[in-house]
């Protein structure tokens, strides 16, 4: 069956690939990775006759017959993108191209940037009373944005935030989130190349972070995470509350009745 494995490689520990992709890449005759965006040491799992293409030179009709070629002759194919195929990954181009010459495609789950480094700061983005809800985004530039997904206007929620593909234009990312919502007092964290070797964090507010990320010189491969999650204020959650019922559990005060 002519297939091709678009594989999320993970934020960037070669551990935290999904067993799936894993075994992928164990079999893959041909493998397409991202460029600087992935971890070479990924391709360490790659048998040593598997044929590996970096897609950071290559156009989008080249990516695609690599892949129709080795697809043609059934061989296993796997597109390896950075964190998690779903976002910021450009796989709906590549998919759309698939079809067009009648290859199917699976997608293989993988960890984004954004878990990775909540996990590095070992925060939760939804503190309950504090932020339920997340927003991933990015600072328009050369790929514009829609209307209503504007920075500022996102802003105005004033809830977690994520924003990926960003921190080159951080002085005007805070000017943005300052023009929404966002006081000058509220955390933000800059976290480079979260779950690498050589990953940095950038700890701050809205107030001085634009300095403080000069100063790091971090350029690009980071992202930014704003919010009051950040901060020292939380809640405890009703889950586990004694005094809170729900189907597996009840509470004491209806066991003591």
């Amino acid at each position: 069956m002519e297939k091709i494995y678009f594989v999320g490689a993970g934020p960037g520990d070669e551990e935290l690939i999904s067993l799936k992709g894993y075994r992928l890449l164990k079999r893959a005759d041909i493998v397409i990775f991202a460029g600087s965006l992935v971890n070479p040491k990924l391709l360490d799992y790659c048998k040593e006759d598997c044929q590996i293409y970096d897609s950071s030179v290559l156009y989008l009709e080249e990516i695609i017959e690599i892949m129709r070629d080795g697809a043609k002759k059934d061989k296993i194919v796997v597109r390896l993108q950075t964190g998690d195929v779903s976002i910021y990954g450009s796989i709906r181009e590549q998919a759309e191209e698939l079809k067009k010459i009648g290859i199917d495609y699976e997608s293989v789950a993988g960890i984004s940037s954004f878990l990775g480094a909540a996990a590095s700061l070992g925060i939760e983005y939804t503190v309950p009373e504090i932020s339920q809800s997340l927003i991933i985004t990015r600072l328009e530039g050369r790929t514009p944005v829609p209307k209503l997904e504007k920075l500022e206007l996102l802003a105005e929620h004033k809830t977690s935030m994520a924003i990926f593909l960003s921190v080159q234009n951080i002085e005007k990312v805070v000017e943005k989130l300052l023009e929404g919502a966002y006081e000058e007092n509220t955390p933000i964290a800059v976290v480079y190349k979260a779950t690498w070797e050589d990953e940095k964090i950038v700890m701050g507010t809205l107030n001085d972070i634009t300095q403080k990320v000069k100063n790091s010189e971090i350029s690009k491969t980071a992202l930014i995470l704003v919010g009051d999650f950040l901060g020292d204020k939380y809640n405890y959650s009703k889950l586990y509350s004694k005094y809170f019922s729900h189907e597996y559990r009840d509470a004491i005060y209806n066991r003591n009745k």
